[in-house]
């Protein structure tokens, strides 16, 4: 039985607006800057990509491990820290988690720098 995503209105929110349109507010910037933050570091970055991969589907913290050359210890610590920027979320059942993407989040951080309507100009 897979897990159904949750359905978040970010229709009203002040972080989808692309950066090259209008700047930031400190607000916006203070919440946005949480999920750059936790993508900074490569393995991060990896796991959210092998979790994103699965278009849509969850995957198992035991499918994940396999991947790097660390410890479970440290890819339950990223695993983690991706979840408290609420990129992903996750759900115990038995003794494995289970993780998804959380499609909005990525969305925003993705819509804010989107830079398509930026004319090239030569200097």
């Amino acid at each position: 039985m897979s897990k159904q995503l949750p359905v978040v209105d970010v229709s009203t929110a002040s972080c989808c607006v692309p950066m090259v349109a209008e700047p930031l507010s400190a607000e916006a910037a203070t919440e946005l800057s949480r999920g750059f933050k936790a993508l900074g570091d490569p393995v991060r970055l990896r796991l959210l990509s092998l979790i994103a991969a699965r278009a849509g589907a969850e995957v198992c913290v035991c499918d994940l491990t396999d991947a790097f050359d660390v410890t479970g210890p440290t890819i339950s610590h990223h695993l983690k820290v991706l979840r408290e920027a609420g990129l992903i979320d996750s759900e115990r059942r038995g003794t494995w988690v289970y993780y998804w993407i959380i499609p909005s989040a990525l969305g925003a951080l993705s819509q804010l720098l989107d830079a398509s309507t930026v004319t090239s100009t030569t200097r």
